[in-house]
């Protein structure tokens, strides 16, 4: 686990130094994500599922098509009652890879690949709370961009992964 973060990091800043012609904040709300889907809950029974993830992230264009950048994502859900009653926390951490396949003056479509890891943390109501990794990824063959004025535009995805299987957000060029 610790050589996969530390892969990501040095990843995060070698594109950092990738000279990028343009950055962009996002942020976005997905439903259904990867942690239900997987079982990413060292195999609790009567877990709930999640209210969505929450996913904020920067990305850098480095290509005239290509845009790469990490994201931070985070979901929570518990059991359903019963004795011991546990809190599941999920703290998703990917480097994202974005290719615009077409784009016009206002809509741009593009497919989105994310891989990292998904740390939960667990905490048993009677017990010690513990944390558990797992492999994390977001695959979105499918995403489009509006772009409302110059700074600013609106976008969804549709795909799988610890960002949601439909992602719905926006984006603020810098």
């Amino acid at each position: 686990m610790k050589k996969l973060l530390i892969s990501l990091l040095a990843i995060c800043a070698v594109s950092l130094g990738a000279s990028a012609q343009k950055t962009e904040l996002l942020a976005s709300y997905g439903g259904y994500t990867q942690m239900d889907a997987c079982n990413n809950h060292d195999s609790w029974h009567g877990v709930n599922n999640a209210w969505g993830a929450v996913t904020f992230g920067i990305n850098f264009k480095v290509a005239p098509k290509f845009w790469v950048g990490p994201s931070y994502t985070f979901s929570s859900t518990s059991t359903k009652g019963g004795n011991p009653k546990c809190n599941f926390a999920y703290h998703g951490i990917l480097l994202n890879g974005r290719y615009e396949y077409w784009r016009n003056s206002i809509v741009t479509l593009y497919g989105h690949l994310g891989i990292g890891a998904v740390v939960t943390h667990i905490s048993p109501r009677e017990y010690d709370a513990y944390n558990k990794g797992y492999f994390a990824m977001q695959i979105s063959p499918v995403g489009a961009e509006v772009g409302i004025n110059r700074d600013f535009s609106m976008f969804g995805e549709l795909g799988f992964g610890a960002q949601g299987l439909l992602q719905v957000g926006f984006k603020l060029k810098l």
